[in-house]
């Protein structure tokens, strides 16, 4: 069996499309060919911004956080991280307003319900989302269940409108199911089950009491909303494969990605465009007239997840930002993975 490392290729990737699109994230799609051609960038920068930077603090809180993984070890390891990076040095990347805004309450000691901004449906929650996606039942003790309340969670922080929560589980489970050696032909339908499968499945004991708003009367209504859509947005990508013509801006075909429906459905079109080939995808994603690292930051991790971390030029590996602790994070999960995968193998012979 071979070793493709996909949690390297997931996380390095995320990092990878982020760096490579951080120069065109506030041009138009005019502007963008005008200024670098209709391919994009050749190559990434090394610094990222604080698409990856966030991701990190996810991930690291779930390494830091006890197991097994819970509201009660989870919210004070987010807390710390989140905090940890807003008071950062480093954190002059452009970052989110609602990310800002919230991660201010946390650090004035605010309960996270307090301090989320309930309305906000940004993709400030589910570009950071993927390491959610790598966690496992034999390393983690992280079934499908949890890893959705998780993914959920993580957003709820900062990001509680129903759109938000749903993207992100969304996102996380296309990393899971692409790590999981899923075929890409069949992923639309992979991520259309599912979430019809979670469309009115309200996450409780992690969500608390966030979906009671005015003329909300039921959880499941509150979520519902979120699912369908993430529905809608699945729709739209299945058209644009279609259709698409190269000179094409992925965003006119399925939205700007602002939104985190609209991030994840730019980043699973621009990945689908190029399944077999990850700087094709990437570079793709870089050359749209939207939340250009954002979406190029989801092509990265689902790339990475699908193909590993030989889908990416060794010199961009070596030289992307905090490649040290991205490698970290993606080593114990490489492991994990495999030995999941060796079990599976084990099990159905």
């Amino acid at each position: 069996m071979s070793d493709v490392k996909r949690a390297s290729g997931c996380l390095i990737g995320l990092a990878i499309g982020d760096a490579l699109a951080a120069p065109t994230e506030f041009l138009s799609f005019a502007q963008i060919i005008e200024k670098f051609g209709v391919d994009g960038p050749v190559e990434p920068s090394a610094k990222v911004t604080d698409d990856t930077q966030m991701a990190l603090a996810v991930g690291e809180a779930l390494v830091k956080a006890r197991l097994p993984l819970s509201v009660q070890s989870l919210e004070p390891a987010l807390r710390e991280a989140f905090v940890a990076w807003l008071n950062s040095a480093e954190n002059d990347r452009a970052p989110g307003m609602t990310c800002m805004r919230a991660c201010t309450g946390l650090a004035e000691g605010r309960a996270w319900t307090e301090a989320t901004d309930r309305s906000s449906k940004g993709c400030g929650a589910n570009m950071r989302v993927a390491p959610v996606g790598l966690l496992t039942q034999n390393h983690d003790g992280v079934d499908q269940r949890t890893r959705a309340a998780i993914a959920q969670f993580q957003s709820a922080i900062t990001h509680a409108h129903p759109t938000a929560l749903a993207a992100s589980d969304l996102t996380a489970a296309t990393v899971a199911e692409l790590a999981g050696g899923a075929d890409p032909a069949d992923l639309l339908q992979i991520l259309r089950e599912y979430a019809l499968s979670q469309r009115q499945l309200y996450q409780e004991a992690w969500l608390g009491e966030i979906w009671q708003r005015p003329g909300i009367e039921s959880a499941a209504e509150f979520i519902a909303a979120g699912w369908d859509e993430c529905l809608t947005s699945l729709d739209k990508v299945e058209a644009a494969l279609v259709t698409i013509e190269p000179g094409d801006d992925p965003c006119a075909l399925v939205g700007e990605g602002w939104i985190a429906a609209e991030a994840l459905a730019a980043g699973l079109l621009c990945f689908l465009l190029y399944p077999r080939d990850a700087v094709a995808g990437v570079r793709r994603a870089a050359v749209t007239g939207g939340d250009s690292d954002s979406i190029a930051c989801l092509t990265g991790a689902f790339a990475g997840a699908s193909l590993g971390i030989s889908a990416w030029p060794a010199e961009w590996v070596q030289r992307i930002e905090y490649r040290d602790r991205l490698q970290k994070l993606a080593d114990a999960w490489d492991d994990s993975w495999k030995h999941q995968a060796a079990s599976e193998i084990i099990s159905a012979s």
